[in-house]
């Protein structure tokens, strides 16, 4: 038995911008556990917001490695993974739990959404395509090659002084596309509230993180007046949080990589279920093994958000079968895709 890892800067297409920050070059620890000829592979993308970066992943993976003994042993490794860090390093969590999820079902030489019970009949929801935050003409022209292109879902991140026009001009650029908007995290109160009616005007599909992430009152108070659905994303941590997030949002944006691995995911997506969520699932900027992994889950949500390795210049894996933002769910044994050449 043997666990390795290494770690690659990944570089988006074009500078990707949200409210906090614009980046083009992302770090990812990759993590491969080995038995009896068998390998699983999972990915670490850490985000700053939840408390992870590049170096925290490098610091603390070691001595999170030997936590990952026997694959099977799923609450296991959670209970080892929670006892060493319980609340901090999700990425790292989400990279071990892939890697032992992906070993079991190629050692049963299965999909891991067959492994997982989850439906032969489901698709995955078409992926919407993200217009990264930027000036106003670059959003423009990311829209128009979007459609281009044949997206026929768009993403628009907002969280500026002038956020009415963004979503007014790539309405007129986009006429014909399913409009979401991402304000990540970055309104106040009075800007929300003002935003609802263009977000209305503009036929907006839903509005994630409209408001800080603690402003759960904020939240509930948006909701009772909005006509657009409300989405959790950066106020989700952990499964735990889904309840108490259940009373201000309608629906809740899951991300392995955040959450802690694929069976985190499965264990918040049921439990929104139960609470009458509805449920997204969304991605970091991964390569498209990250992406693979949350594509076997995706066809248990509503919508999909899942065009990270899209966004790339050199994702490493292979494999994903995408036409615009179609994507096929993978039906090779473990997360069926493979390192390029």
């Amino acid at each position: 038995m043997s666990v390795t890892h290494e770690t690659l800067d990944l570089h988006t297409r074009q500078p990707f911008g949200i409210a906090r920050w614009t980046h083009s070059t992302y770090p990812r620890t990759f993590v491969t556990f080995t038995r009896d000829g068998v390998s699983g592979r999972g990915e670490a993308a850490p985000n700053a917001f939840y408390g992870e970066t590049g170096t925290t992943v490098q610091a603390v993976l070691p001595s999170m490695l030997e936590a990952l003994t026997d694959p099977w042993d799923w609450d296991g490794l959670s209970a080892r993974l929670g006892a060493v860090f319980p609340h901090h390093h999700p990425s790292v969590k989400c990279a071990l739990e892939m890697a032992a999820v992906e070993w079991c079902a190629r050692s049963a030489g299965v999909p891991v959404w067959r492994l997982l019970g989850l439906s032969a009949d489901a698709a995955v929801p078409e992926s919407s395509f993200t217009v990264s935050l930027a000036e106003l003409p670059v959003m423009r022209e990311q829209a128009r090659a979007a459609v281009r292109d044949g997206y026929g879902v768009l993403k628009v991140k907002l969280g500026t002084d002038r956020d009415a026009r963004i979503v007014e001009a790539l309405r007129e650029e986009a006429p014909g596309v399913a409009l979401r908007v991402d304000a990540n995290a970055a309104w106040s109160r009075h800007e929300a509230r003002r935003m609802l009616e263009v977000l209305d005007a503009a036929d907006v599909e839903f509005v994630e993180q409209p408001l800080a992430a603690g402003d759960l009152e904020g939240h509930r108070s948006l909701r009772r007046v909005a006509r657009v659905p409300i989405m959790a994303d950066e106020s989700l941590h952990h499964v735990s949080d889904v309840p108490a997030l259940s009373e201000a949002f309608d629906a809740v944006n899951l991300k392995l990589a955040k959450l802690g691995g694929p069976l985190q995911a499965l264990r918040a997506l049921r439990t929104a279920r139960a609470l009458g969520m509805s449920v997204m699932m969304g991605c970091m900027i991964e390569s498209s093994l990250g992406i693979a992994a949350a594509a076997h889950l995706s066809g248990a949500c509503d919508w999909a958000d899942l065009d990270g390795a899209l966004l790339l210049s050199d994702d490493p894996f292979v494999g994903l079968q995408w036409s615009a933002g179609r994507l096929e769910r993978p039906a090779a044994p473990g997360w069926g895709v493979e390192r390029g050449a």
